[in-house]
């Protein structure tokens, strides 16, 4: 029987280089995810062992580090899985056991990409999170972090950048000659919540997308267009006049659109945080009649733990949270009964070997006909 995936692969243009998988600290295993996935895609054309190239990135007893690639990359299509946000990974300094911050694994990004030494064919990052996503604009006299890193970046060789469900895609105006891809997990995420939650009717007299604040409304509108559903948005009002944690504090937040009585509740936004703001929000939804409520989040950060959602699941205000695997997760979270994985390792691996192949990866990132599939499927059965 053959594989209608190595057809379309042996009919393809041929690739870029030799592709490469680098992994950077603590995305191993979803870089092993996506290596078995392109294997199974290509296994009968090129018989490799692995994709992956080993790379490792040792720290001195200051903490200073240096970047080494143990294998060649010359003439290679090299693409760097990278996990800005993974806290876990610890390294030792003077003695003490450090977490890396954000700021530590970009630092290690450029050091792979320097030690390369420009002698791959090109090379691709892909940025599970964006670094700094959001510090994407100015509001006074700040720093412009994204743009300032897509620029290194730029100016490194890095010929793309892949990211998903960027705080604002409008920061890749910034390398405007450069590639840019902000990529959205929609059909991934309504795919999951059809197997988590297989009584749920995608129709406006049951179901609704909300919008936990305005910036959210571009996102919510797309999934409210394919599903056909009601939209509604809840709109934020802070305190300017004082600073907490880096951000103006919210004093509470409005809701704006369709009653929500007797219907389930679809939050969508691009990262939990601490989560104040989603389990205020469905509070009020709550309040308001809400049958069940259900989070989209690409991102679970969770940065005050767990408990929180705990109570929230508890007393009935928070019946699912559905986060992808790109960053890292909390440890105990798969354990949890309110949350559910929404694994992307496979989808990768198809942008992986389609921009291997130079080919277009439009339909990929257009995922409207697959989810109209699902649907009508979820409605025969």
């Amino acid at each position: 029987m053959t594989n209608p995936i190595q057809d379309i692969i042996t009919d393809a243009a041929p690739t870029v280089g030799k592709l490469t998988v680098i992994s950077m600290k603590g995305c191993e295993k979803f870089a092993e995810q996506i290596d078995y996935y392109l294997k199974s895609m290509r296994g009968d054309i090129e018989d490799v062992d692995t994709y992956v190239a080993h790379v490792h990135c040792p720290r001195f007893g200051t903490g200073e580090g240096k970047g080494v690639i143990d294998e060649t990359v010359r003439g290679h299509d090299v693409y760097i899985i990278c996990d800005c946000f993974n806290h876990g990974v610890t390294y030792n300094m003077y003695g003490y056991e450090n977490h890396m911050s954000p700021d530590d694994h970009y630092q290690d990004l450029k050091r792979i990409i320097a030690a390369m030494g420009g002698k791959a064919r090109r090379i691709t990052v892909v940025m599970t999170m964006l670094y700094e996503g959001r510090q994407h604009r100015r509001s006074g006299r700040e720093s412009l972090d994204a743009a300032i890193m897509l620029n290194e970046l730029a100016a490194m060789g890095v010929k793309n950048v892949l990211t998903f469900d960027a705080h604002d895609p409008r920061v890749s105006n910034s390398i405007p000659l450069s590639g840019f891809d902000d990529i959205q997990p929609t059909y991934q995420m309504i795919k999951a919540m059809t197997r988590a939650v297989p009584d749920i009717k995608f129709n406006k007299f049951d179901t609704i997308v909300i919008s936990p604040d305005e910036g959210g409304m571009q996102r919510c509108m797309y999934y409210s267009s394919v599903l056909q559903l009601d939209l509604g948005m809840f709109y934020k009002r802070r305190d300017y006049s004082r600073v907490e944690n880096g951000k103006n504090p919210i004093v509470a937040h409005e809701y704006l659109g369709r009653e929500v009585d007797g219907k389930d509740v679809i939050i969508v936004d691009d990262m939990i945080s601490s989560g104040e703001s989603i389990i205020d929000v469905a509070t009020k939804l709550k309040k308001q009649g809400a049958r069940r409520i259900f989070v989209f989040s690409s991102f679970g950060l969770f940065v005050n733990g767990l408990d929180v959602f705990d109570e929230a699941y508890k007393n009935g205000i928070i019946n699912m949270i559905f986060t992808t695997n790109l960053i890292y997760r909390n440890p105990g979270l798969a354990e949890r009964e309110w949350y559910y994985e929404v694994d992307m390792s496979k989808y990768v691996s198809l942008l992986i070997n389609t921009l291997n192949h130079d080919d277009t990866i439009s339909k990929l990132l257009d995922p409207v006909v697959k989810i109209q599939n699902l649907i009508e499927r979820l409605g025969n059965k």
